[in-house]
């Protein structure tokens, strides 16, 4: 059976270091269910709001040598938006893992990421279940925390000591009232 989606005829790129790089050509449903669930949190949350939250095929435009297509990003300046992208930091930015990008989210686009101003940056891995994130301080984009989902099994196991130390939200930066639940997050990952 032949696939006629006219998006799948078009190779995604992104530029890093003003070098064109590949994209992976489709996520897994594992990527696309925690990028969507994000998308979801984040866009219930801001319903109404000045910020305004973007999914995966958004061009951000960071300066003149990089062009990133995150997985989702918070903007609350609205006079970076324009029809074709983003152009400057966003206020947050998601990238979910995948094994042919986490290098480059882990490395190289953090430092972008940092260079140009974002305030905060979450590296998700659906594999594990965690959310590492990131908080712009002095110029640099610091581990805040690394949230986990811990598995049935674990949490059995964990004293009532390490349960009540157990981190299992988020609380976002940018609003005092915007907390996510780390399970949510990760909802729906039974494929």
């Amino acid at each position: 059976m032949m696939n006629n989606l006219a998006y799948k005829d078009e190779p995604r790129a992104e530029i890093i270091r003003g070098k064109t790089v590949m994209m992976s050509p489709s996520p897994t449903i594992g990527h696309n269910t925690v990028a969507g669930n994000v998308y979801r949190i984040f866009a219930n949350f801001l319903r109404g709001k000045r910020c305004r939250v973007f999914t995966d095929n958004v061009d951000v435009h960071l300066d003149e040598e990089n062009t990133f297509v995150p997985d989702v990003t918070i903007v609350c300046d609205r006079s970076k938006l324009r029809a074709d992208g983003i152009y400057g930091a966003p206020d947050l930015v998601v990238e979910v893992l995948s094994p042919s990008t986490a290098t480059r989210d882990k490395g190289t686009k953090k430092a972008v990421y940092e260079r140009a101003g974002v305030l905060e940056y979450w590296i998700v891995d659906p594999l594990a279940k965690s959310i590492d994130v990131y908080h712009l301080r002095e110029n640099r984009l610091e581990l805040d925390y690394s949230y986990v989902e811990f598995p049935d099994w674990e949490w059995a196991r964990m004293t009532e000591k390490e349960r009540a130390e157990a981190r299992l939200s988020v609380k976002i930066s940018l609003y005092d009232d915007l907390v996510v639940d780390v399970r949510e997050v990760f909802e729906d990952m039974d494929i």
